[in-house]
């Protein structure tokens, strides 16, 4: 098991007399991308101003690599780097000279450093040209390196691919996974993009309401999700037969079920036996986006 890098235990933030975040808990563990899941209104950017000490939560407690934010706030935010909604850049400036500003704010960065972190988001090109000049996929790349000037452990990028033409989305997606792989950075990722959460995670946590409501490999999530789609003649023969077991859906001329690897041959030879020929048996994960929306139901809570 990797080491935990950041612990989340019962956090709440509390409003005037709403409670936003409702007793929240997870972990991130070295080396993994972890997605933070929800619509938009659900308090995942609340959840992150206050992991990143920008807000004080109301109870309940954060750990950064062993060190309690509100115990150790110095030591904790060493370890993290975070680019909360978009970078703060100057964009009269080239990007050499944004790292540098930066750069004398830390102790122990020095311009070897500013080289090897230019190297790894690979900006090598173009790092003595202004800002202004540079592409949005760009300048999320130079914000990554800013970010990561002192060393962190952990990266929080709250809607990284924000704005992002497809082919930034990808080329960000692979940089996020080389961060994670190559650097042994746990990498936490808040999006409501869920395509790109599939495609990039290790784990996710769905959160809606001020509620995580599940967490899990997304393998796992979509696996507990998987259908079985029959095409059967005839089908209201079928859809008797097949519903004596399980429940079941008829989209078009097909019958829905649940995926069940073990009672599914079962099913089959009841329908064998019963005259009803089995044209075509599939098994179908749902999209990501189709079992969020079965999770979270409607939405978010109407405030980031």
């Amino acid at each position: 098991m990797r080491n935990v890098t950041l612990s989340v235990k019962n956090l709440k933030k509390t409003i005037g007399k709403r409670e936003i975040i409702k007793g929240i808990e997870f972990e991130l563990r070295e080396g993994e991308v972890f997605g933070f899941l929800g619509p938009n209104g659900a308090g995942k950017t609340t959840t992150i101003r206050m992991l990143v000490g920008l807000i004080k939560p109301t109870s309940g407690s954060i750990e950064i690599c062993g060190y309690d934010v509100r115990k150790n706030f110095t030591e904790a935010m060493k370890n993290l780097g975070c680019i909360v909604e978009n970078p703060e850049l100057y964009p009269y400036l080239s990007g050499w000279d944004n790292l540098l500003h930066f750069a004398r704010m830390l102790p122990g960065v020095d311009e070897s450093r500013m080289d090897e972190v230019i190297e790894l988001v690979g900006l090598k090109a173009r790092i003595h040209e202004k800002v202004k000049t540079y592409s949005l996929g760009m300048r999320q790349r130079l914000g990554i390196a800013q970010a990561m000037l002192n060393r962190p452990k952990i990266l929080v990028l709250d809607e990284p691919t924000n704005g992002l033409d497809p082919a930034g989305i990808r080329e960000m997606r692979q940089f996020i996974r080389k961060l994670a792989e190559e650097e042994g950075m746990s990498v936490l990722v808040s999006s409501h993009l869920l395509g790109e959460i599939q495609l990039l995670c290790d784990r996710v946590a769905i959160i809606t309401k001020g509620e995580i409501i599940q967490t899990d490999t997304v393998e796992h999530l979509l696996k507990t999700q998987e259908k079985m789609i029959w095409r059967v003649e005839p089908l209201q023969k079928g859809s008797e037969i097949l519903s004596a077991f399980t429940d079941i859906m008829v989209e078009y001329d097909y019958i829905v079920t649940k995926f069940d690897e073990h009672r599914t041959p079962e099913w089959n030879a009841a329908l064998n036996v019963a005259g009803v020929k089995v044209l075509e048996m599939n098994r179908r994960l749902p999209a990501l986006e189709e079992l969020f929306l079965q999770i979270t139901g409607s939405g978010g809570a109407g405030i980031e």
